[in-house]
């Protein structure tokens, strides 16, 4: 009688047709949904409460102090996003910083990645771990040091030049050399990002797929087209994505390097939210300034990610 009973309560566990007293775990579904809630409390709280305030602020025409009145305005500010030549610039900018700090990374990364792909390197461990430093040095240490490297008089990078007679410049004050100067110091920063995750990328792909390849004929860049790049299309996705994301909320690299200066010439949608909200007592257009970046990033970043999705 037990021997046959046995099978039974097999069958129902299976099913999820316990005994009325029990429930398998996850059931019902809504007990799901306390397990998130806390955390779901703290995202509503940190996040979007802070987000529904300042896209009610950008609604309105105030300089931030409480005794003062606001001036409903609707769209508005939004409009302003569009027409103001200075605010375009930012955005514009913001999309040019784009090349240095995902584009140029991740290029040097998927090289990087290419040469691991054929060659074993020793020792690279330790190349990884040096070239992934910039990232855990605060952005503020990042911004100083480049500061004194991009100085006109006393800076390294004029005194280097100055060996092969290459007259210096003011990296930081020239008006059409500041923003690529700044664009390079991401570049610096985020390169070892993008290397570590697409040679940890690399070395997930089979080894047969290289030997197939060979046995083909495939020569390296043939190999790197048909191997390596579609091997790594997820890691370039999420490198993609974090570093876009880098580049378009960039303040403390623009705020301490350049002030957004030579005239507008490297401002960003960022350092406009500061300057607007908290040097010109635009709070309003700070705000509408603000949710359109967020907007621009969750599009960006949204399209990367399907993209990514539907080829792999």
């Amino acid at each position: 009688m037990t021997v046959a009973a046995a099978p039974l309560e097999a069958a129902e566990t299976a099913s999820g047709k316990g005994s009325p007293g029990e429930r398998p775990p996850g059931e019902p579904r809504l007990v799901g949904y306390l397990y998130v809630l806390p955390a779901f409390a703290v995202f509503a709280c940190f996040v979007l409460y802070p987000l529904a305030e300042a896209l009610w602020y950008s609604l309105w025409e105030w300089n931030g102090l409480p005794s003062s009145p606001a001036t409903w305005v609707g769209l508005g500010n939004y409009t302003d996003v569009f027409t103001d030549e200075e605010l375009r610039s930012a955005f514009l900018h913001a999309l040019i910083l784009l090349v240095f700090y995902a584009v140029l990374p991740i290029l040097i990364g998927l090289l990087l990645a290419g040469v691991m792909a054929r060659a074993q390197v020793r020792g690279l461990a330790f190349f990884r771990t040096i070239l992934f430093l910039p990232q855990v040095i605060a952005m503020v240490v990042v911004a100083v040091m480049w500061k004194m490297i991009y100085d006109p008089e006393n800076g390294a990078l004029n005194r280097f030049l100055g060996w092969f007679g290459i007259e210096g410049k003011s990296w930081l004050g020239d008006f059409s050399l500041a923003l690529p100067s700044v664009g390079l110091i991401g570049t610096w920063v985020y390169f070892g990002l993008a290397m570590v995750l697409l040679t940890a990328g690399v070395q997930k792909i089979p080894p047969s797929l290289y030997d197939a390849a060979r046995v083909d004929g495939a020569g390296p860049f043939r190999e790197f087209l048909a191997v390596t790049l579609p091997g790594l299309r997820g890691e370039i996705a999420v490198a993609l994505t974090l570093t876009t994301i880098y580049a378009l909320r960039n303040f403390d690299l623009v705020y301490i390097t350049t002030q957004g200066g030579p005239g507008d010439s490297t401002t960003v949608p960022a350092f406009q939210v500061f300057s607007r909200a908290f040097e010109s007592s635009q709070v309003g257009s700070a705000a509408a300034v603000g949710v359109t970046l967020t907007l621009v990033i969750f599009l960006i970043s949204f399209t990367i990610n399907r993209v990514a999705e539907r080829s792999s």
